[in-house]
């Protein structure tokens, strides 16, 4: 038996199909993840996504540990409540993890995926040395995220007024800190919604309240297929600690700027922009397949000017066709796909298929 979110007896009701996931009992369907994945497309669904791990980080040298530790600069957020994407990087320059932090009133939030939770943990205190920062880990928190063109109206209807007030006013890749609850507009489907961190005692009554409203429940099966037609990465396929970010299509998660911020992977992040700008390092790009067949993480991809791999591939209920993130020689301009042993070609496109509920691709 896995670790249970405060929810689990919510999935057991609601007749999910439960499985293993980084040592967590989690839902992959409640029956149909076809329906859960259009579901958030067209209305609203909710994940929860309890098992990932917070981090709070106060102190007076938090700006500065944060700094060192990310590859992106924290610098930039400038005011309370902003939201940043971000690699947490090893000396090699490869990606430790990929996370989010939020600018609290007395400090930093991190939320990192449950199944690096021990080497992240082991990680930011092996690096913490030399800065007056506290790390706690908050398992007393659960989050749940609700995405889909519906989903702030809907949260709305299950919230007090002060709440619905404030999140009204939210933008994107915002937060706002309600008395031991926070909520932000960020996520990992696409679509636009809301995720909220909130006391694990409080996570099953605005279950209900959500169900209630007409939000339903929807699986990892679904928010894999969500995220991939959103072109974003998964942690240990598209990207882990022997992949740079300038080969998992993170460049955009890198603050080069100020020079003289040093922070960790940064010498060997410099070494790879040499390798990225004489075309040896390879890129992480989209693939289609327009005729029948499915795309999976592990095939052979076959350019004119090398070999690449697929990291993330599935059939995308949106496009109804299926669609991959590959790693491949750079400056190629045409490729196949090794499926069972059959060349299939496949158009390249950039890493983005769907957002919002549109195709986005020519």
């Amino acid at each position: 038996m896995g670790q249970h979110t405060p929810l689990f007896q919510k999935h057991i009701d609601a007749g999910a199909k439960m499985v293993d996931f980084a040592g967590w009992d989690m839902p992959i369907n409640y029956g149909s993840q076809i329906e859960e994945h259009n579901q958030v497309r067209n209305h609203a669904g909710m994940f929860d996504v309890s098992h990932m791990t917070v981090v709070d980080i106060s102190g007076r040298d938090s700006e500065a540990y944060l700094q060192y530790l990310l590859a992106n600069d924290v610098a930039k957020l400038d005011e309370t409540g902003r939201a940043l994407y971000s690699a947490m990087l090893n000396e090699n320059g490869g990606v430790i993890d990929d996370l989010i932090v939020y600018r609290m009133s007395t400090g930093y939030r991190l939320v990192v995926n449950c199944a690096t939770r021990q080497k992240d943990l082991a990680w930011m205190s092996q690096c913490i040395s030399g800065f007056a920062v506290s790390l706690a880990e908050r398992p007393n928190l659960a989050i749940l995220a609700i995405h889909g063109p519906e989903s702030i109206e809907k949260v709305s209807e299950a919230l007090n007024s002060e709440q619905r007030e404030a999140v009204s006013q939210l933008k994107n890749f915002r937060g706002v800190e309600l008395g031991d609850w926070f909520i932000a507009r960020t996520g990992y489907t696409g679509e636009k919604g809301l995720e909220l961190i909130l006391p694990n005692e409080s996570a099953a009554e605005l279950w209900d309240k959500l169900l209630a409203v007409g939000v339903k429940p929807v699986g990892l099966g679904a928010r894999d297929t969500l995220r991939l037609e959103a072109g974003m990465n998964l942690y240990g396929h598209d990207m882990d600690e022997n992949v740079s970010p300038l080969e998992a299509n993170m460049e955009q998660t890198i603050a080069w700027q100020p020079e003289d911020r040093e922070f960790v992977g940064r010498e060997a992040l410099n070494e790879h922009k040499i390798e990225q700008q004489a075309g040896n390092l390879p890129i992480l790009t989209g693939l289609v397949l327009e005729q029948r067949g499915v795309l999976r993480e592990g095939q052979k991809v076959v350019c004119e000017n090398g070999e690449g791999v697929i990291t993330s591939g599935s059939f995308s209920p949106t496009l109804k066709h299926s669609i991959a993130l590959a790693r491949i020689p750079v400056n190629c301009k045409s490729c196949e796909v090794d499926i069972r042993g059959t060349l299939a070609p496949v158009r390249i496109v950039a890493p983005n298929f769907v957002r919002f509920g549109k195709k986005v691709f020519d």
